[in-house]
């Protein structure tokens, strides 16, 4: 039985799906209520600009990332090779507030559409959206890196292999005590489907962190539920996920505290739902293999870092510049 999938946005429609039969139907149907017309291979959807390969799909926001270049007025200036300055915290409460904050709100909620197709500014993203209610002039610098970094890459994109397996595989990460206003860890983690990336968040976590272990376990335990949902996805579209799932992590304690069903004195603080990862571990819906720091690709969601890793992490993540990279 085949799959047919509708996207519908005020009024426009993507059909998509694996019988043919069926969206030629739904066409005829649609035909005979709306005026409509069908445009044909989807190359256009809301800023989302696809390109067909005989390797692949490549998904980009090429146009749009020109369009926010332009109206922060950085088109003639000159591009940055990474989207954050390394090892610099912004606070809260630093530095001159703006005067006017229409733009940066403008800017801010531009780049976080544009984390649809562009996983590798999503911390920095993540981090000049927490300021919203009290912007800085150096929060405004920060939106400008940003779209600088965007200046030098405007047609990057993902790209998503033809023949990929269903093999899921996850990576997770976090950094302890990084919100330097709330000292709360961020969790950064990321889903492969083969070698195509299909899912990842940044996110400052709900509660302060005792420890590093701590924070790397709660992250953990934050991807566990994404698998789960994404093999239930799978499963309901018609596709046999291959089990179980890798979920990479470079903490050892953390690992030893999930694959371990003895409770410790040192996780009686953390919540229930928290060592749900535990039970997904012995009923082998994932494995928990130990990666180490330098090849952990969610490193990249959790903090600001210098440009040779940034790219070598971009590369990992299947993000390319189109078309000489495909």
């Amino acid at each position: 039985m085949g799959i047919v999938v509708l996207l519908v946005y005020v009024d426009d429609i993507v059909i998509t799906g694996s019988d043919l039969e069926a969206i030629s139907a739904i066409q005829t149907l649609l035909h005979s209520t709306f005026h409509m017309k069908d445009l044909g291979q989807l190359t256009y959807f809301l800023g989302l600009e696809v390109h067909h390969h005989p390797h692949g799909l490549f998904l980009h926001q090429h146009k749009y990332s020109q369009d926010l270049v332009q109206l922060a007025g950085l088109t003639n200036t000159t591009s940055v090779d990474t989207p954050m300055e390394l090892n610099v915290k912004y606070r809260r409460d630093d530095g001159e507030l703006l005067e006017d904050p229409t733009t940066y709100r403008k800017l801010v909620g531009s780049l976080i559409y544009l984390t649809i197709t562009r996983p590798d500014i999503s911390y920095a993203v993540h981090t000049v959206s927490k300021f919203m209610q009290a912007l800085r002039h150096h929060h405004l610098s920060a939106v400008r890196r940003i779209i600088r970094y965007i200046l030098g890459t405007p047609s990057r994109g993902l790209f998503f292999p033809t023949g990929s397996s269903l093999q899921l595989q996850a990576y997770s990460d976090a950094d302890w005590a990084g919100c330097p206003d709330t000292r709360r860890p961020t969790t950064g983690w990321c889903m492969f489907l083969g070698d195509a990336l299909i899912s990842w968040k940044c996110k400052k976590q709900d509660h302060v962190s005792k420890s590093s272990t701590e924070a790397e376990y709660r992250a953990m335990s934050a991807v566990c539920s994404e698998i789960i949902w994404l093999c239930g996805l799978l499963t309901e579209l018609g596709f046999n996920p291959l089990h179980p799932t890798p979920l990479h992590a470079d903490n050892t304690s953390a690992i030893q505290i999930a694959a371990n069903p003895v409770y410790h004195e040192r996780t009686k603080h953390i919540e229930v739902d928290c060592h749900s990862i535990r039970e997904a571990y012995d009923h082998q819906v994932i494995t928990l293999p130990h990666v180490s720091t330098t090849l952990q690709i969610a490193d990249i969601f959790t903090k600001s870092m210098p440009r040779q890793r940034h790219h070598f992490i971009v590369s990992k993540l299947m993000l390319v510049d189109f078309p000489a990279s495909i």
